[in-house]
């Protein structure tokens, strides 16, 4: 009966272990076995495939079908994977960040277009003179020359702006200021001062005050008697009026002078405090105008006139006139009323000189009036001033080699 007994319990375990690992008792290499995976497959039952227990009960087969920690090479079917959550974008918050740059972007190419667009309205806005001089003209000496001239001319003022000005009511146009501005390859900038009243000849018509030229025979002559006289070559020719200079100014929004005491004239309508004060257009007008109250004449006047030119060039050129569209506006604008250039002026040449008056105020600039060794010699033409004719002829003949190094001497 023991016997019996031990035979049934080896038939049971028999019967488990077949069940468990199949009847021909052979395993695939990940431990399962082949025949399992038929029977243990969804949908197949059969009696073939069900067991009994050693009571007799036929036992319940495992479904392996909804193992998930079976992999499908051992049998089991794995349910999808949600998707992978998305990768940030590096920085973080990019697309927060895109529109602004695209803003930017757009901003920076508007300011460029307003760069180049604002010029190119005032210099269609802008007038030419025929200024080109005649005859015989001297080589052309290395960098660029021009003549920038202020003249009196009260023709397009109002009897109220004349009087607001105080520029009197004389019919025609002079000169007040007469100023070369030579750029060299290499080297100093240097801003040359030729008062009005020097005595020089004039082609012609003789000797005369310098700017007798300009009334005689208007920007061609001007131009010719300057090129005979100084032996240099000019590439460019700029003029502006009263009101031109006042707009001017008053775009840039003023300049700032320092007086070591008040200065008053009757004919400029100048009347200014000592000390250190900010002028607008008017009050520069009468500022480089007066001469009858300063004790050096014309000569004290050329200085002024330096002064007021290279501080609103420096303010032209200055970060703040291209970061404010207004003032850039503005000043485009004052430039197109109240320059005049003449007809073989290039654009080019008159912005070389608007950075050349920058550079004549900096480290890298010399300003000068032109040598003098008389500022009140009676002549013909009324008081004159006269040049020192050596010390002139060396300046000249140095600056048509493109060499500056001997103007500063004459600095001041």
């Amino acid at each position: 009966m023991e016997a019996m007994a031990d035979r049934r319990d080896e038939h049971s375990r028999q019967s488990d272990m077949d069940w468990l690992y199949g009847q021909d008792g052979s395993e695939t290499p990940g431990g399962s076995h082949s025949s399992d995976r038929r029977r243990s497959a969804p949908g197949r039952s059969s009696a073939s495939n069900q067991h009994v227990d050693p009571s007799g009960h036929p036992l319940r087969p495992v479904d392996y079908s909804y193992d998930t920690d079976r992999s499908p090479a051992r049998g089991g079917t794995r349910p999808p994977s949600p998707p992978p959550p998305a990768r940030p974008r590096k920085g973080g918050g990019g697309r927060r960040r895109h529109p602004r740059w695209r803003l930017v972007r757009n901003l920076l190419v508007a300011w460029l277009i307003w760069l180049l667009i604002v010029p190119a309205i005032a210099l269609f806005r802008s007038s030419t003179v025929d200024a080109t001089p005649e005859g015989t003209r001297p080589e052309q000496q290395p960098g660029t020359a021009t003549l920038m001239i202020g003249t009196d001319q009260r023709d397009n003022l109002s009897v109220a702006e004349q009087k607001k000005l105080g520029t009197g009511t004389e019919a025609g146009a002079r000169t007040d200021t007469m100023l070369i501005l030579y750029t060299p390859p290499r080297g100093k900038t240097v801003l040359i001062s030729l008062p009005r009243d020097s005595y020089v000849p004039i082609p012609g018509h003789g000797r005369n005050k310098l700017n007798a030229a300009y009334a005689i025979g208007g920007p061609k002559l001007l131009m010719q008697t300057v090129e005979q006289v100084t032996g240099l070559r000019m590439d460019g020719y700029i003029e502006v009026g009263f009101a031109g200079f006042v707009d001017m100014v008053d775009a840039v929004g003023g300049v700032k002078v320092c007086l070591d005491k008040p200065m008053v004239d009757k004919d400029s309508h100048t009347n200014l405090p000592a000390g250190c004060q900010k002028l607008d257009g008017t009050q520069s007008l009468g500022y480089v105008r007066m001469r009858k109250a300063d004790p050096m004449g014309d000569l004290g006047r050329v200085k002024r006139q330096q002064q007021v030119t290279s501080a609103v060039a420096k303010k032209v050129m200055s970060p703040w006139t291209f970061i404010n569209p207004i003032r850039y506006w503005r000043v485009n604008m004052a430039v197109a009323k109240s320059f005049r250039r003449s007809s073989d002026t290039s654009l080019l040449t008159a912005m070389k000189t608007v950075i050349g008056l920058q550079r004549a105020t900096g480290s890298n600039g010399i300003r000068m009036t032109v040598p003098i060794s008389s500022a009140g010699v009676s002549t013909p033409a009324g008081s004159a001033v006269l040049w020192n004719r050596t010390k002139a002829l060396a300046l000249f003949e140095a600056l048509a080699k493109g060499d500056t190094s001997i103007a500063e001497q004459y600095s001041h």
